[in-house]
Parts: structure tokens; sequence; C-alpha cells
């Protein structure tokens, strides 16, 4: 069992900057493809960006897309989410996940992965 730990969260004030931490245990995860999801309250969890297993392939959600940079680091067992200029409506639970299967390409629907963090909140003050 793959349990995923998020760390980073936090208040900060618009135009700030957040980085965010996923880091699994009992297993590496280097083979895995990488996904950040958000849910803000009374909304879905929607996806915001993801990165495969190589590190070579990343895609990101309109709304984050030149603010927001997805790396990971294999050797160290962790993924980052830096997160710059963020705006309110950047508020939500953000939530680590991992998608084991080994399948080309990169899932951009919850469905898609298998593991899943317990979320850490960002709040983006006006």
């Amino acid at each position: 069992q793959v349990q995923l730990v998020e760390s980073g969260g936090g208040l900060v004030q618009a135009g700030g900057s957040l980085r965010l931490s996923c880091a699994p245990s009992g297993r590496t995860f280097s083979r895995y493809t990488m996904g950040w999801f958000r849910q803000a309250p009374g909304k879905e969890r929607e996806f915001v960006t993801a990165i495969t297993w190589s590190g070579d392939g990343t895609y990101y959600a309109d709304s984050v897309k030149g603010r927001f940079t997805i790396s990971r680091d294999n050797a160290k067992n962790t993924v980052y989410l830096q997160m710059n200029s963020l705006k309110p409506e950047d508020t939500a639970v953000y939530y680590c996940a991992a998608d084991p299967s080994g399948r080309p390409g990169i899932r951009r629907n919850t469905r898609g992965y298998d593991y899943w963090g317990q979320g850490t909140q960002v709040t983006v003050s006006s």
C-alpha cells in the first residue's frame, strides 16, 4: 500500500509563492506518473498538473499555466509543486496523486490515479 504525504501548504497573500512537496511512504515511486489536484469548498476536485515518471513530460491546467511548476526528484522520492503569483482563486486543498499503471501519457481525471494523499490546505488572501 502506497501512502502519499503532502506538506508545504499554508496561508499566503496574493502574489506570493508556496512550494508543496509529496513523498510516498512504503514504496519508491520512481516509475509512477505523479499528479496534483485541488478541491475548493463546494467544488469538484480538479486537475492541476502532472509529471511522467521520467520527468520529461508535464501537463498543466490552463488556470495555472505559467505560474505553477511541477518537478520531481526520484533520488529523493519526492515530487514538488512550485506555485508562484498565487491568486485567491487558487485557495483549495491540494492533493498529491500517483498513477502506477505505467501507461504512456498523463491522465487528467481522478480515475487515472490509484493513490492519494490526505491533502494540504492552501489559502491565498486578497
